[in-house]
């Protein structure tokens, strides 16, 4: 049996529309590990700035996250959103279509993935958990008449848009963050050489990846800095006098006492995000007198870990943990703090940073931030600049930092001024959503019109 080939390009500023006839504006699918999720941000907001240029984008997330609290905004992209299970009625209907259709395009790329990961008992499990999940993600955007695949994060997602890409001949891209970098690197010269263009989201970033796929990988790969909408996060009309109406009670309730600092963190509650180290400072910043309120905001693993470290350190009234909180509650406690606290940590298993986009978030609020000399940070801060940066897991250092600024307020209005000033300029969400979506239109993208039978198959549920 002879196999189909994958229809032939159209470029991706024109074209058809999948549905035939009229010109239609050129169509993305988005692929992430999991959708909504409180702590990727930049995801959605991305998503909503490319659409807000003039994109259309579908989004296939390879895990539906059902986490209580939500961004406001998520609610109108997850009610369109292709969540599928690991298994139905549908997924199985696209293994038949492909096999019969496309066998040989088939067994290839299950074949390609399954050497790309072995050796790798969570790579190899996640790639036979996503592949039939991923083929009935290339059976769909065909028939949605998709351009580009792009996906967000070098791991798993990059491994579905590569599997997308084989069977349908849509090309893709991906965006690598941090830890999907630095933890294991399985794969990644392969999906960048079968990718029509690379995104790093740091220059730290980008060396670590021509390290690992060659020095002529170097031009495919391009830099865009996730980023922050400055009108959201904007400082408060009186930075360090009377606290913001609207914040959180926790908030309110300090507004009394204006010789309390106020330090905030918010970050998932996992070990590279350093929040040992801060609950360390907390406790020396209490043994020397000083007077502070130190919020965090997040969840995740390692919740236990620091609850029980709060209260064996005797913080509890010092420190108050609100768990997740959607954007307008945490923009609302930025305007009512002092100083942002970030001391992200390389973790054991080698997990880093990539360049936290809450430490956008603080100092497009006006907020002095306090953060680590590690990975992409110091792109986004500039010690003694725009902020401070401390060695990794130093919490003296951390103390000695927020103490200082603490007992100086026109220098943490210096520092949050050239903090949204850095932002302004190299993290505008606007900015940096525009640079991505001319990365679409001119790296080698191109619309793949799906067959009639295959667009008809798809809408009247028979696949």
């Amino acid at each position: 049996m002879r196999e189909a080939a994958p229809p032939q390009p159209s470029p991706l500023a024109g074209g058809e529309a999948a549905g035939g006839g009229a010109a239609s504006r050129p169509r993305l699918a988005y692929i992430m590990s999991r959708f909504p999720k409180i702590s990727e941000t930049f995801v959605l907001y991305e998503i909503l700035e490319l659409e807000r240029l003039g994109l259309q984008v579908e989004v296939f997330p390879l895990l539906r996250e059902r986490q209580g609290v939500a961004h406001p905004e998520a609610a109108t992209v997850v009610a369109r959103a292709h969540f599928h299970p690991f298994l139905s009625r549908k997924i199985l209907a696209a293994q038949l279509h492909f096999l019969l259709r496309r066998p040989l395009a088939y067994w290839r790329v299950l074949a390609e993935v399954l050497r790309g990961t072995w050796g790798s008992p969570n790579f190899v499990i996640g790639a036979l958990g996503i592949f039939p999940k991923s083929v009935r993600f290339a059976l769909e955007m065909r028939a949605l008449g998709v351009d580009h695949v792009h996906a967000h994060f070098a791991t798993h997602p990059a491994v579905a848009a590569l599997v997308v890409h084989r069977l349908s001949g849509i090309p893709f891209s991906f965006t690598a963050h941090g830890s999907d970098l630095h933890v294991d690197r399985r794969m990644l010269a392969h999906k960048v050489q079968a990718a029509a263009f690379a995104v790093s989201i740091s220059a730290y970033n980008k060396e670590v990846m021509v390290r690992e796929c060659g020095e002529a990988a170097r031009d495919k790969i391009h830099i865009v800095h996730c980023g922050v909408d400055p009108a959201v996060f904007a400082p408060p009309a009186r930075r360090g006098g009377a606290r913001e109406n609207g914040a959180p009670e926790a908030a309110a309730a300090s507004a009394t006492e204006p010789e309390t600092l106020r330090l905030l963190c918010v970050a998932s509650l996992e070990a590279v995000k350093g929040h040992r180290t801060l609950i360390e400072a907390c406790d020396l910043l209490r043994q020397r007198g000083v007077r502070f309120r130190c919020d965090l905001i997040g969840d995740g693993p390692e919740r236990d870990a620091v609850v029980a470290q709060i209260a064996a350190a005797g913080l509890g009234a010092q420190v108050c943990w609100h768990g997740l909180l959607p954007r307008p509650e945490v923009s609302r406690m930025l305007a009512a703090a002092d100083i942002f606290c970030l001391p992200s940590v390389p973790t054991p298993q080698g997990k880093k940073e990539g360049i936290p986009v809450v430490l956008m978030e603080a100092m497009a609020s006006g907020l002095p931030v306090v953060s680590s000399r590690l990975s992409g940070i110091p792109e986004l801060v500039e010690d003694g600049v725009s902020g401070v940066l401390v060695e990794p897991r130093d919490s003296v250092a951390l103390a000695d930092a927020i103490q200082a600024l603490g007992e100086d307020p026109a220098r943490r209005l210096r520092l949050g001024q050239a903090g949204r000033e850095q932002v302004g300029q190299h993290f505008d969400l606007r900015t940096n959503a525009q640079r991505l979506a001319a990365l679409f239109a001119q790296g080698g993208t191109a619309r793949r019109a799906a067959p009639s039978s295959a667009r008809e198959a798809v809408s009247s549920g028979s696949v």
